[in-house]
């Protein structure tokens, strides 16, 4: 099973940085296609924050491509710079990993989550 260590989270003012990291533990027969963060504030769904692939490929949700950076270590760590955070960014971020489980299939996982708060 893939089991992620999140680290990073707090308090910031607007306009301040954090960031945020997330290293996976597998076996070495499973594969990680990918490792990303998502976030869920108070009354609203979970969203994609951003997401980055073993290849290289990134996405980011259009509400912070502009100042989040996701970049990874390897294939297994990831680490998301957030930048010039503003109070809707306020947040549980958790992280995913996209694995593929042998003899199980292609699976998520998730962090247990790291609170970014950001007051007004």
């Amino acid at each position: 099973q893939v089991q992620l260590a999140e680290s990073g989270g707090g308090l910031v003012q607007p306009g301040g940085s954090l960031r945020l990291s997330c290293a996976a533990s597998s076996r070495s027969i499973d594969i990680i296609y990918g490792m990303g963060w998502y976030r869920q504030a108070p009354g609203k769904q979970r969203e994609l924050v951003a997401f980055i692939t073993r290849v290289g490929t990134t996405n980011y949700a259009d509400s912070v491509k502009d100042r989040f950076t996701i970049s990874r270590d390897n294939a297994n760590k990831v680490d998301l710079q957030l930048n010039s955070l503003k109070p809707e960014d306020a947040a549980v971020y958790y992280c995913n990993a996209d694995a593929y489980i042998v003899a199980r299939g292609r699976m998520d996982f998730w962090g247990k989550g790291t609170l970014v708060t950001v007051p007004s």
